[in-house]
């Protein structure tokens, strides 16, 4: 199937069953077909499809019925993207708990979403094998230790009930914990409909046929999630890697000449530093995207000079898959892809003009459907039908958009905003600075003022401190320029390597 022809086939009937459908027609018609290999276990389409439909009747003979929450607590593994299309074919909402939260964060997920069943690896389960049997009861768990085990299980099923020959495609499919600073993570509410959407306008990023090498993203965030998804839906081949090792990373790309490599921003520089004590050959690999934060042109430069080929940098948000695809120049720029409606707009939702600092809003069938606040129950999210990002962004006169700060992050200082991605961005580019995180300190005169948390490269110290501002002060206004310089072990970042600025400020302050 054309990429062109996702949506027209799931509007049309096509794909009767959703994405589970378009991926079940994908196996029909080739099943010996190369699907994903994890590991050394290589997986054809029709091996992966006739698994999905023994798990989604196993599902259903539980008596799991549409918007009942499967709770997954899993790696990334052929488990876990094998549960997300038993989803899809019967109506089930899979919810992907991260492998990083613990009994205390999890204990109150739980008691919100209310799950009608458990499946987890056994070191996961773990960190919630004592909690209360009314958050989860013990009978409504499966608990494994390899894939085999999940197989197995799986087969016990096999003369369940027969799948849905229609599922709502408008429906809740996915809930997403967000990342976020909020006191409780948010459930983005994705539906087959946005994801399918999604699918159709990132055609040119993820092409169809390519070995890509998809997951060194946890498939419990968004980038991870959606590319494996998209994979398996349109028949692209794929390497499914368990957790992030850059050592590995290349090994697998090396082997298997993978041509497409998606990762987070903060694996890259540890990419380079993997390729530079023991050189691979990855000439296969034509693409490298990273998500998940501002890509420094620092690292883009010597990303270029490791590898040969440029780091593409793409913004994304998990409420909003498929919006934009990288800029044309290195730096925090993207383009907007066909299909999405954006503005740039200031505080009162009013449209700036270009080259002038607005949040980025954004309009189109690929955004989330909401956040998920109790069964049945979905906020929209949307102010006047737009989708507020929080991010902060300019608009060259070609069109791209630069990003320029989160809009919560900002800090005001004399009355004037500092970008704190800005200030970090030119921190890292000195050679004395391996990583960087900028906060505003309480001042009674000035609101706030300016402190940059530094990781010194290896072989520098605090002696680097005066070369470092007048690097900052070579290249940005004074007042952007940071009062103090602070020296930590180590930037603390959150699972989609963003800097945690809360935890900053904490360290900041101490």
């Amino acid at each position: 199937m054309a990429d062109q022809d996702i949506w027209a086939a799931l509007a049309a009937g096509t794909g009767a069953s959703g994405l589970h459908g378009l991926m079940a027609a994908k196996a029909a018609e080739t099943p010996d077909a190369f699907a994903f290999r994890f590991g050394d276990d290589v997986w054809t389409r029709g091996r992966f499809a006739a698994e999905v439909e023994r798990v989604a009747r196993r599902l259903l003979g539980l008596g799991l019925r549409p918007g009942d929450r499967l709770a997954f607590h899993l790696k990334n593994g052929p488990e876990l993207a094998i549960g997300y299309f038993a989803c899809f074919a019967t109506g089930i909402i899979a919810v992907p708990l991260k492998p990083e939260w613990k009994t205390a964060e999890l204990a109150a997920l739980l008691r919100r979403l209310t799950p009608a069943f458990y499946i987890g690896h056994r070191d996961l389960h773990e960190r919630i094998a004592r909690l209360d049997e009314s958050i989860l009861r013990v009978e409504r768990r499966l608990v494994v230790d390899s894939p085999g085990d999940f197989q197995a299980w799986s087969r016990d099923g096999a003369g369940g009930p027969a799948l849905p020959a229609t599922v709502d495609l408008d429906a809740p499919a996915v809930l997403l914990g967000t990342s976020g600073t909020t006191a409780e993570p948010k459930f983005v509410t994705h539906s087959q409909a946005t994801l399918a959407h999604a699918m159709q306008m990132t055609a040119a990023i993820v092409p169809d046929g390519e070995v890509t090498l998809a997951i060194a993203n946890p498939m419990t965030h968004m980038s991870g999630f959606f590319t494996t998804v998209r994979c398996l839906t349109l028949g692209a081949g794929f390497v499914l890697i368990e957790r992030y090792d850059p050592e590995l990373i290349l090994d697998v790309v090396e082997r298997h000449r993978c041509t497409f490599v998606l990762g987070m921003a903060y694996m890259f520089g540890e990419l380079i530093e993997a390729q530079k004590r023991r050189p691979r050959d990855v000439s296969s690999a034509k693409v490298f995207i990273s998500t998940g934060d501002v890509v420094s042109i620092e690292l883009q430069q010597r990303f270029r000079a490791a590898f040969g080929i440029r780091l593409l940098s793409v913004w994304g948000a998990t409420e909003v898959v498929g919006a934009v695809t990288a800029g044309p120049v290195d730096g925090p720029v993207s383009t907007p892809l066909p299909g999405l409606e954006f503005r740039l707009a200031d505080d009162d939702g009013e449209p700036v003009v270009p080259g002038q600092v607005g949040e980025l809003l954004l309009r189109g069938p690929n955004i989330a459907i909401g956040y998920w606040t109790g069964p049945g129950q979905v906020e929209s999210g949307r102010r006047n039908g737009w989708f507020h990002t929080g991010d902060l962004m300019r608009r060259d006169a070609d069109g791209n958009l630069w990003f320029v700060s989160r809009k919560k992050e900002m800090i005001i200082r004399g009355g004037v905003n500092v970008s704190p991605v800005e200030v970090e961005l030119v921190l890292m580019s000195h050679p004395a600075v391996r990583d960087a995180a900028v906060i505003g300190i309480p001042d009674a005169v000035l609101g706030q003022r300016v402190r940059a948390l530094v990781q010194l490269a290896d072989g520098h110290g605090n002696d680097n401190f005066p070369g470092i501002i007048d690097h900052v002060s070579e290249r940005l206004a004074d007042y952007k320029v940071p009062e103090t310089l602070q020296a930590v072990e180590s930037i603390p970042r959150n699972t989609l390597g963003k800097v945690d600025r809360r935890a900053a400020s904490a360290l900041g302050r101490a």
